[in-house]
């Protein structure tokens, strides 16, 4: 309890509240992950239940359109599936994915960066070397370069279950640098303090320093850049779904959703592809929005 009341008046809380455009923000991002999350409850219908779909329902405009069905609020894709349920539960995978591969990416970019900071010498040389190598490809190259690769070592009878593993971890490799490059700088500011020099003196090995020490100091900037990059991988398994290599029909995500709509865009029905669309634009930018305001909050030298 006491911890909460600290929070409540704490410079975060203070900087929130005094920020309209980031409430409004919090309040779309959270009503994307509560659809996300309680979309087997609240759904109208579940896209995956087959008796629940039927071709008689396919590509009915939205209900307040000529033609449209009150069934179906946001209109049917081909499929007769509710695009609005469609779109909640493949926000799920959206979201599962770009969280699974940030947390993936956080704990081998922070690893490395801390080993690179406080070790130095040709580990330093070697990770960050690696790190430069991969900045020169543009990320979204090298997810399509690791996630054809990793299909090709996945059954073919396997490919539709294990694609969401091949895609959270083609987007986590992608990721980890940022977070190492951070680290690592941090990490070299902090080993030359004194509280790290005293518990060199004493004898603490160099494993308890890195994790219990300094780890816990250099942890401010990652929360931000965790913040940002989770609307990047959002939007990143949304742009391998919709070339083809991400997430399959069957597990549809908002990628895959756009991907299938787009292809019945310029025969009048646009709300396939529109609707999903909006909705990763709202999530994105929502995310976005409380990232930067998060970076902003954080930093002492904008209080």
């Amino acid at each position: 309890m006491e911890a909460i009341n600290r929070f409540f008046d704490g410079d975060v809380w203070y900087s929130f509240k005094r920020s309209p455009i980031t409430i409004v923000a919090a309040v779309f991002a959270l009503i994307c992950i509560l659809g996300a999350v309680l979309a087997p409850l609240i759904a109208p219908h579940n896209p995956y239940d087959l008796a629940q779909i039927s071709l008689i329902n396919s590509n009915l405009p939205p209900a307040w359109s000529e033609g449209g069905n009150p069934s179906f609020l946001l209109g049917t894709d081909q499929q007769g599936r509710d695009i609005l349920s469609t779109i909640m539960y493949g926000s799920r995978v959206s979201l599962l994915v770009a969280l699974c591969a940030v947390v993936i990416a956080i704990v081998m970019g922070v690893g490395l960066g801390l080993l690179a900071g406080y070790v130095g010498g040709r580990i330093d040389s070697l990770i960050m070397r690696l790190a430069d190598i991969q900045l020169t490809f543009p990320s979204i190259l090298v997810a399509l370069l690791i996630a054809g690769v990793g299909r090709q070592f996945v059954p073919r009878d396997l490919q539709e279950s294990l694609a969401i593993y091949v895609i959270i971890l083609s987007i986590s490799l992608t990721g980890w640098v940022q977070y190492a490059r951070t680290v690592r700088g941090s990490t070299l500011v902090e080993k030359s303090k004194e509280y790290v020099q005293a518990a060199r003196v004493i004898g603490v090995p160099r494993w308890t320093i890195m994790f219990r020490h300094v780890l816990p100091n250099v942890l401010g900037p990652v929360l931000v850049i965790a913040t940002l990059n989770i609307a990047t991988a959002i939007l990143t398994e949304a742009t391998l779904s919709f070339l083809g290599v991400g997430m399959p029909s069957t597990q549809p995500s908002l990628g895959t959703l756009i991907s299938e709509g787009n292809n019945y865009l310029f025969s009048g029905e646009w709300w396939i592809t529109v609707f999903p669309g909006l909705a990763l634009i709202v999530m994105v930018i929502s995310v976005n929005l409380l990232g930067d305001w998060l970076r902003d909050a954080l930093n002492p030298k904008l209080r």
